[in-house]
């Protein structure tokens, strides 16, 4: 098991956890993965892939232990990204454009003009048929990934920036500022509406029927989908969340989460007592000021992989992706991660990359 994060100050940061040694959490590896802060961070039973202000996104070989390389099919910061399984990735930024990817070749596949605005959320049902989008454009928007279409778009009152399905497939969540909207697939309709005091940062169900919310303030909160009722809520941080996540391993329901004051928390959930407080299982300080959040399953990711795949069409629109294979320094693990970036790996010496990034710092000052 390992955590995987990223920060404004451009590093992606992992960390070892051995949950067979009292979840003991070891430095792993901290890499100089960008040119600016990074954005977003997805993994899938092999991969990581980082999502940064500097347009590009990069590929992590974690079972290599190699970077595998660079996609810049984008214009602007890439704000969301979500695997589906071994096979496809998903990927939106401030572009307006929504990518499918093939992991085996790296291809983009197709490349939807998705929103008028900004990309600012995506999220993929669990059947892989599906995907849903929201952006600066006041639109929630159903993709039909078979086709690689537009299927649905329904407006919305205000921008949302957050939407994600519930592990069934048969709820989903649309977040405006501090709104949480969730809706039912049949009905594509508004079944409950849940408020809270500051903006919400990050989502995560932990069953079918609990939510967990975190915003810009310390604390977690676990609302009931079907009453809306907040069950439980405890302070986690000394600072706004940034993100969450959960899974279940072993028949443990484990939330983590990543905050403004640099620290990466796991906490133990029991859905059958959940108005009690979650017990802290462990916790690592990275010095850094935390963006987002992963959490890579090496033996589970394989073992719950759905049949369903992704049958996104095989034309390719656009600029083909620029793919180099460069090695990774990986820190020993018995040095300490810094937020600096001491011990961090040198960056991409691809001419053409460091040609890519020069023109987009120019663009970004």
């Amino acid at each position: 098991m390992e955590l995987i994060g990223g920060c404004y100050e451009q590093i992606l940061f992992g960390f070892a956890v051995r949950p067979a040694e009292n979840w003991a959490v070891v430095p792993d590896f901290t890499h100089h993965a960008h040119s600016a802060s990074l954005s977003a961070v997805a993994v899938n039973d092999r991969y990581v892939v980082t999502g940064s202000r500097d347009e590009t996104m990069q590929i992590y070989d974690l079972k290599k232990r190699v970077e595998h390389g660079a996609l810049l099919q984008h214009n602007g910061t890439i704000s969301c990204l979500e695997f589906y399984g071994k096979t496809h990735l998903l990927s939106g930024a401030e572009d307006g454009l929504i990518c499918i990817w093939n992991t085996k070749k790296w291809e983009c596949l197709k490349s939807i003009k998705a929103h008028r605005g900004h990309v600012t959320s995506l999220s993929i049902h669990p059947s892989g048929r599906l995907a849903l989008s929201v952006g600066t454009d006041r639109t929630l928007r159903t993709w039909n990934l078979v086709e690689g279409r537009s299927a649905f778009i329904k407006n919305l009152k205000q921008n949302a920036h957050l939407v994600k399905w519930s592990p069934s497939g048969e709820l989903y969540v649309v977040v405006i500022a501090n709104k949480v909207d969730i809706y039912k697939l049949e009905t594509a309709a508004v079944s409950g509406t849940i408020v809270t005091e500051k903006r919400v940062s990050s989502v995560r169900f932990i069953t079918d029927c609990i939510l967990a919310i975190a915003g810009d303030e310390e604390f977690v909160r676990l609302f009931d989908c079907e009453s809306q009722n907040c069950l439980c809520e405890y302070k986690a941080h000394e600072n706004r969340i940034k993100d969450i996540h959960s899974f279940e391993r072993e028949g443990l329901h484990v939330l983590v989460t990543a905050s403004s004051d640099g620290y990466i928390k796991m906490w133990s959930l029991d859905p059958d007592k959940i108005k009690s407080s979650p017990s802290l299982l462990c916790e690592v300080n990275t010095k850094a000021r935390l963006t987002c959040l992963a959490v890579w399953l090496k033996s589970d990711s394989e073992a719950k992989q759905t049949s369903t795949e992704v049958k996104a069409s095989s034309s390719q629109i656009g600029e083909e992706p620029l793919i180099k294979k460069k090695k990774i320094c990986w820190t020993n693990s018995d040095k300490t991660a810094e937020g600096d970036g001491q011990g961090a790996s040198k960056k991409l010496k691809s001419t053409n990359l460091q040609q890519k990034k020069k023109k987009i710092l120019q663009r970004l000052k």
